[in-house]
C-alpha cells in the first residue's frame, strides 16, 4: 500500500543460538505497541517486556494480543524495580516481582529481570537473595539480578553506594544474572572477567554500550568503550543458552533513526554471536 513501510524482517536466530530479543524500553517514548511491531519488522526473536507507566506493559492479555498479532513472543519481563518506576503496582518491593514473577508466567515467559534492593529499602534487602530463591522455587522462573552501578555525585570520585546488599552481583548468592553492558562502562567494571566469574549463572545479557561516563547511557553496541563483541563472542562459544536483550536508548532519535539503530544492534548481536 502507497505510504506504507516496508517490512525488513532479518533472519531469526539459528537453532540452538542464543535469542536476540528487543526491549520495549527501546523504544522509548514510543509505546509498548510499537516495540512489538518494531522486533517483528526487523526480525527479532522476542521481546522483553519493561513493566512502566504505559498501561500495556502491565496486561497479560493486552501483551498476549500484541504478541500473537505480530508472531512475537515474550521471553522475558523486567520488573518496575527503577527508580522512576516506585510507585508502579505500589511501593512493596516484593509485591512488584510477584506481580512481574505472575505476569511472565501468564505470557510464558521464563525469566523476570530485577534489581538489587535500594540502600533506604533495609526491610527487602535484608531477606532479598533467600526471597529471590525461594520465588524462583515456587515459580519454576528465573528470577535473574542486573548488575548496577554507583551513584555519583559531581567529580567521579564521589561515590554513594545506593545498592544493598552491592550493585556488583558477582560475590552474591544469586542462582542467576543479568549481565548489563551500559552498567559495566557506568560502574568501570570489566565485562569480561565478569562474564568469566559468573560462569552458568550468567543467564540473562542487556546488550548496549557506554563510554565510562558518570551516567547511564545504553548506547548502541559498538558506539562506546565496552568489550561487547567479544562478551557475545565469549558467550557463543561457551554455548550460552539464555537471552540477549537489546536495551538501547532512542529516546531522542525520529522514527527513521531509530529503526536503523535497533536494526544495527540487531546485526552486530547476529554477528558477533556467529
Amino acid at each position: 500500500m502507497p505510504g506504507q513501510r516496508p517490512r525488513r524482517r532479518g533472519r531469526r536466530a539459528a537453532a540452538g543460538s542464543p535469542r536476540v530479543t528487543l526491549s520495549t524500553a527501546s523504544v522509548y517514548p514510543e509505546g509498548c505497541a510499537a516495540a512489538f511491531a518494531t522486533a517483528a519488522r526487523l526480525g527479532y526473536d522476542g521481546v522483553e517486556v519493561m513493566v512502566w507507566t504505559d498501561p500495556l506493559t502491565r496486561e497479560a492479555g493486552a501483551l498476549q494480543r500484541l504478541s500473537e498479532l505480530h508472531g512475537v513472543p515474550v521471553l522475558s519481563v523486567h520488573a518496575p524495580t527503577l527508580l522512576v518506576t516506585q510507585r508502579v503496582w505500589g511501593t512493596d518491593p516484593w509485591e512488584k516481582v510477584d506481580r512481574s514473577v505472575e505476569l511472565a508466567h501468564d505470557l510464558g515467559a521464563d525469566t523476570v529481570v530485577l534489581h538489587p534492593p535500594f540502600r533506604w529499602q533495609r526491610d527487602y534487602a535484608r531477606g532479598f537473595a533467600d526471597g529471590v530463591a525461594l520465588r524462583e522455587e515456587d515459580s519454576g522462573i528465573r528470577l535473574a539480578v542486573e548488575n548496577m552501578y554507583p551513584w555519583r555525585a559531581g567529580a567521579r570520585t564521589r561515590e554513594l553506594e545506593a545498592y544493598l546488599p552491592h550493585w556488583d552481583p558477582v560475590p552474591q548468592p544469586y542462582d542467576h544474572v543479568t549481565l548489563d553492558l551500559s552498567h559495566t562502562a557506568t560502574a568501570g567494571s570489566d565485562a569480561l572477567e565478569m562474564v568469566q566469574r559468573l560462569g552458568p549463572r550468567l543467564t540473562h545479557l542487556h546488550l548496549a554500550d557506554g563510554s565510562g561516563a558518570p551516567r547511564d547511557e545504553h548506547l548502541v553496541p559498538g558506539r562506546g568503550g565496552q568489550p561487547c563483541g567479544e562478551v557475545l563472542e565469549a558467550l557463543a562459544g561457551a554455548g550460552y543458552g539464555g537471552q540477549v536483550v537489546v536495551e538501547v536508548a532512542t529516546r531522542r532519535a525520529d522514527e527513521e533513526q531509530r529503526e536503523l539503530d535497533l536494526a544495527e544492534a540487531l546485526a552486530f548481536a547476529r554477528l558477533h554471536l556467529g
